[in-house]
């Protein structure tokens, strides 16, 4: 019975302490967290800005936004981000290889205990596959 009784305290416990996290989701607000490219040409970058909204009562900074892999390179506002105000998470992909892609940046938001995903995807093709893309596109 002490050992039931010890497990439900340490359920209890725990529960409260992960609820009290803050998520970045509790601090600031992506208009969008995944983007599909479509079809883009092998060799060619791309680049897409993730928009926030600053929704806490007090200036937020994004600490890091680091990529799943060397491929993508995402930038971020070095300055803190005003209450109500927005900025951008860039994500470009250099698109050197090709094939469907699906490629994510982890934000990490200070005073926030979980980071946030934004995701992007799409599929890179040959210099031919993309100028026949085109060419049907044109039909």
């Amino acid at each position: 019975m002490k050992t039931f009784m010890l497990a439900v305290s340490v359920l209890l416990l725990s529960t409260a302490v992960f609820s009290q996290a803050k998520k970045a989701e509790d601090l600031v607000s992506f208009k969008e967290k995944v983007y599909d490219f479509g079809k883009i040409k092998q060799g060619v970058p791309v680049n897409h800005d993730f928009e926030f909204s600053n929704i806490s009562d007090k200036p937020v900074v994004i600490e890091s936004a680091t990529a799943s892999c060397g491929c993508t390179t995402p930038t971020w506002p070095q300055a803190p981000v005003a209450k109500g105000k927005s900025d951008k998470v860039k994500a470009g992909f250099n698109a050197a290889a090709p094939g469907a892609f699906t490629k994510q940046v982890t934000i990490k938001v200070a005073g926030a205990d979980q980071p946030l995903v934004v995701t992007i995807k799409g599929e890179v093709l040959s210099a031919d596959a993309y100028a026949q893309f085109e060419k049907s596109k044109g039909k």
